[in-house]
C-alpha cells in the first residue's frame, strides 16, 4: 500500500468558489480512485469584515467596490454553477460575517480529528442554511453538531486558542505566493488554483501517483 496524497487546501469559509471546489476536488478524487488525506487551512478574503454586517449579500459586494447592477447576475452564476455540483446557494438568506473565529473552530476540529466534517457543516451552514458564522454561541452550536463538545468550543473559541494556527495558515499562504481561494497544494509540489474542473484534479492525482511509483 502506497502512502496517501497529501492535499492541503487554503480556503475561506465565505468563499462561494471554495465549497464549488471542495466539490470539484472530491469528485476528482473519486475519480483518481487511489487515497489522499486534505487537510484545510486558513485564508481570510476580507478581514475587515463586521461580525455582524447590517445588510444583504448584494449589499457587501457594492462597498467592496462591485457595481450595484451587475450583482444580481452575478450571483445568479454562481448559483447555478453550485448546482451543477449539487449545492443549493441561499443568497438571501445568507449572513455576511468575519470568519476568523470560523477558523479557528476548524483548526479546534483539526485537532479533535473533526477537520473535514467541521468545514463541510460550515459552508452548509452559511451558503445553503442562511446560519450566522460568525458569534461564538452559533458556532458552538454547529460543532455540537458534528459531535464535538459544545462547553469545550465556546471556551477555546473565547480564548482565542487556535488564533495563532490561523495567523501561521495565513503567513504560509503569503509565503506560497496564494493571492486567493481555493488553492489546493497536492504533494507539497503542484498548486491548483480555483475551482479547477473534477479532471482536472485526478489528472494531477494521477501524475503525482505516476511519479512516486516510477522513483520506487
Amino acid at each position: 500500500m502506497s502512502a496517501p496524497i497529501k492535499v492541503d487546501v487554503w480556503s475561506d469559509i465565505a468563499c462561494p468558489w471554495c465549497f464549488i471546489g471542495k466539490r470539484k476536488f472530491e469528485a476528482g478524487a473519486a475519480e483518481f480512485g487511489g487515497e489522499v488525506e486534505v487537510e484545510y487551512h486558513s485564508y481570510e478574503l476580507s478581514p475587515d469584515t463586521p461580525v455582524d454586517f447590517d445588510g444583504s449579500e448584494q449589499d457587501y459586494l457594492v462597498t467592496r467596490g462591485f457595481p450595484a447592477d451587475q450583482i444580481g447576475g452575478m450571483l445568479a452564476r454562481v448559483t447555478g454553477i453550485a448546482e451543477s455540483v449539487g449545492l443549493h446557494y441561499d443568497y438571501d438568506a445568507l449572513q455576511h460575517t468575519n470568519t476568523v473565529l470560523g477558523h479557528q473552530l476548524i483548526h479546534y476540529a483539526k485537532s479533535h480529528g473533526r477537520q473535514l466534517e467541521m468545514k463541510e457543516r460550515l459552508l452548509a451552514a452559511y451558503f445553503e442554511e442562511g446560519k450566522h458564522v460568525g458569534r461564538i454561541d452559533d458556532l458552538a452550536d454547529l460543532a455540537a453538531e458534528i459531535g464535538l463538545d459544545r462547553a469545550d468550543v465556546v471556551r477555546s473559541l473565547t480564548a482565542e486558542e487556535y488564533l495563532s494556527d490561523v495567523r501561521a495558515d495565513q503567513a504560509l499562504a503569503l509565503e506560497y505566493g496564494i493571492q486567493g481561494v481555493p488553492f489546493f497544494v497536492i504533494d507539497g509540489r503542484y498548486g491548483v488554483s480555483g475551482a479547477q474542473d473534477a479532471a482536472t484534479f485526478a489528472r494531477v492525482l494521477n501524475q503525482v501517483r505516476d511519479e512516486k511509483e516510477s522513483v520506487a
